[in-house]
């Protein structure tokens, strides 16, 4: 089956995941966690890919991305994907595939959206039961934009700086935000979302974009939907 277009645009933000084959784990430990970071890191300032927020999970991992064209997104996570299995193999001596085929990703409207989806990734652990409160989980972006730790992996998007004037204000209104939590109707969204690697935004911001794309603006699933727990 040829495999289905991705839309990726210029410095336009993207929403990413990258999961475990067979829904196995990724990382064995934090020694993992602190290799894949420092792998992301070097990734995206090699392509000059902005991260705006990203979380590690057990099996796979979210990110938050804009790059500043096509290829540089997806040459990014190439990199990414094989840097970092390379050294897990050795390190944890296997052999084989560890992801689950290509990258997802989904483009996401900027200015109606955006917060969402930072929300929506780094609320995944607190979703997950693996801590009461987004912050606590130490392999996210949660701290940064909650001002409890620096973290210079980050690049703040332009919306998060609309939130206030100052940092102190940025970090109260965003915590207001993610106290809000998400619905399950936006779960469903951003999931189904980057799983099938449609974009997320208003009907003015898909219209023009089902003109040229329509293969990825309009896709439908086939068969029954899949059970997901991203």
């Amino acid at each position: 089956m040829a495999r289905l277009p991705r839309l990726i645009l210029p410095d336009k933000p993207h929403h990413v995941i990258l999961r475990g084959n067979n829904r196995q784990a990724i990382f064995f430990s934090d020694l993992d966690r602190e290799h894949m970071l420092a792998t992301l890191a070097e990734a995206a300032s090699q392509y000059r890919v902005a991260v705006h927020a990203y979380v590690l999970m057990d099996n796979h991992l979210h990110l938050l991305l804009t790059p500043p064209s096509a290829d540089a997104l997806s040459r990014m996570m190439q990199s990414l994907g094989r840097r970092y299995v390379g050294w897990f193999n050795a390190r944890h001596q296997r052999s084989g595939t560890l992801w689950e085929g290509r990258f997802r990703a989904g483009l996401i409207e900027g200015e109606r959206h955006l917060l969402a989806c930072m929300r929506y990734i780094e609320l995944n652990p607190v979703r997950a039961g693996l801590c009461a409160e987004a912050a606590q989980w130490p392999w996210s972006s949660a701290a940064h934009h909650l001002g409890l730790a620096r973290n210079v992996l980050v690049s703040e998007h332009e919306m998060y700086w609309q939130l206030g004037n100052t940092p102190f204000e940025r970090e109260h209104a965003y915590r207001e935000f993610m106290a809000q939590g998400v619905g399950a109707s936006e779960q469903a969204q951003f999931t189904e979302a980057v799983l099938r690697g449609r974009p997320v935004g208003s009907d003015a911001f898909l219209k023009p974009l089902a003109t040229e794309h329509a293969a990825v603006v309009t896709r439908r699933p086939r068969g029954r939907p899949r059970k997901t727990n991203a």
